[in-house]
């Protein structure tokens, strides 16, 4: 009687290994010149590094310089070095690589092989070549409101908004910021601040690390007796690291800046001024969920010489959900020459739930 139960057993403790075989014979697999081997999925390659998803090791990011073979019997997106993509598979025979398609086998160096995408990284590569201007877009919106009751009622309204549209040629991003407080002490309702900041960017890509830089920044103060500030501004900007963790920019150009004052008593007045400036754009993911950010720009008086701006921006974003966030930031605007009798530094800091979105 146990006789056919224990066929059965027996027969059915083979199943993982048939899995495993199977897994292997479908499994791209990658062999390094030290000797080492790599088995997963590729995910694709790029100017000097190979992407592979391996079933053990989660994602792995190789040399390309440092792979002796491949193999991949799904087929991937190759494109060649004469602009040619082919969805093909790979397999190493000798110093080169037969690319296999339905048009024909061709081979080619190792080195040669300009990308491989596979499927999902192929769709996400097209749909980038030529979007519409409403697609693309990713960002988050924050809305934070603090208050008191008692001796002192004190209301806090803070708002936040960045959102960015990056493609292979170029990046586009928006930002706006704003506060208004006020308190009631004593039957006296003052407002004890009131800023609003807001702007766009344009970077066009002139190579894989040079790219043109393009901004125009509009900024109030009450309490800087600041009515608006426009800076409109281009330049280039250099990538100067650049990996999957995040990515580092330099710019500097030349600007010109239109201040409009109304410090009372005195009569309302007008300064324009030529810039010069510099900085830098900072993006670093710490984990899956956290991402931080920093921008700094120095601007140079032209006009007025000794006279300078600086901005600075930085903050964190953590993933909740898909779709909720928690968000800090802080901005600091610093202008060496303010009106008569304000100060020269202004904060603004924003913490709250914010709600991600892309399209």
């Amino acid at each position: 009687m146990l006789r056919p139960y224990k066929m059965c057993l027996q027969k059915y403790k083979l199943i993982p290994t048939f899995l495993c075989l199977s897994l292997l014979v479908f499994a791209d697999q990658i062999q390094l010149k030290n000797g080492d081997r790599v088995t997963g999925s590729i995910v694709k390659k790029d100017a000097t590094t190979l992407t592979i998803k391996s079933a053990h090791f989660g994602t792995i990011t190789l040399p390309w310089a440092e792979v002796e073979s491949v193999k991949a019997d799904t087929p991937l997106s190759v494109v060649l070095p004469d602009g040619r993509t082919l969805e093909a598979t790979l397999a190493t025979t000798g110093s080169k690589v037969e690319v296999a398609a339905k048009s024909g086998t061709q081979t080619v160096e190792t080195k040669d092989i300009v990308a491989l995408r596979n499927k999902t990284e192929q769709r996400s590569y097209e749909r980038l070549l030529n979007p519409g201007f409403t697609d693309l877009w990713a960002g988050t919106a924050t809305v934070g409101w603090a208050g008191t009751r008692g001796n002192a009622r004190t209301a806090t309204f803070t708002t936040s908004m960045g959102a960015a549209r990056q493609t292979n040629r170029d990046k586009t991003s928006i930002y706006f910021n704003a506060i208004r407080a006020s308190a009631l002490l004593r039957g006296l309702n003052e407002k004890t601040a009131q800023a609003v900041r807001g702007g766009w960017g344009y970077n066009r890509n002139v190579s894989s690390r040079m790219f043109i830089n393009t901004f125009n920044d509009w900024e109030y103060d009450r309490f800087q007796n600041l009515d608006l500030r426009t800076v409109l501004g281009g330049g280039l900007g250099f990538t100067a690291w650049k990996s999957e963790k995040g990515r580092l920019d330099l710019v500097g150009g030349a600007a010109w800046n239109r201040e409009k004052f109304d410090p009372s008593p005195e009569a309302v007045f007008v300064r324009n001024s030529a810039e010069a400036y510099w900085g830098d754009d900072l993006n670093y993911s710490l984990n899956a969920r956290t991402s931080l950010f920093q921008n700094f720009r120095m601007f140079n008086n032209l006009t007025n010489t000794g006279a300078y701006r600086v901005n600075f921006d930085v903050g964190a974003r953590t993933q909740l959900l898909k779709w909720l966030t928690w968000n800090i930031s802080v901005s600091d605007r610093f202008l060496s020459n303010p009106v008569p009798g304000r100060l020269n530094n202004d904060f603004l800091y924003t913490t709250g739930f914010g709600i991600s979105f892309a399209r």
